[in-house]
């Protein structure tokens, strides 16, 4: 059972076990607040993983996974507002979950 295994999320909520569960909450609660935007666009995202040097990963889900424009969303979007409302937060990336296969 190791942490860095991609693995479908085990824990009651839905969320990666492995993630602080208060830290957790916090970028859940940002996400919450930008989520609407993107849901306008056909959009959404749902967190994977925060990295030891608390580096959000996400993956980009619906119409944001195809945008041309998803990475200056995910920038000065996303990224500014996480480290707005979690200063712990340094990066946000994308991580396309589904191209695994």
């Amino acid at each position: 059972m190791s942490d860095d295994v991609p693995s479908s999320p085990d824990t009651e909520d839905g969320s990666p076990p492995h993630i602080d569960p208060e830290l957790r909450d916090n970028i859940e609660e940002a996400l919450d607040t930008i989520r609407p935007y993107l849901m306008a666009d056909g959009g959404s995202v749902r967190l994977l993983n925060v990295t030891a040097d608390y580096v959000v990963e996400l993956e980009l889900l619906g119409a944001c996974g195809s945008c041309p424009m998803s990475t200056m969303t995910l920038r000065a979007g996303i990224e500014q507002a996480l480290k707005r409302s979690v200063p712990k937060v340094k990066r946000v990336e994308a991580v396309n979950a589904t191209a695994a296969a």
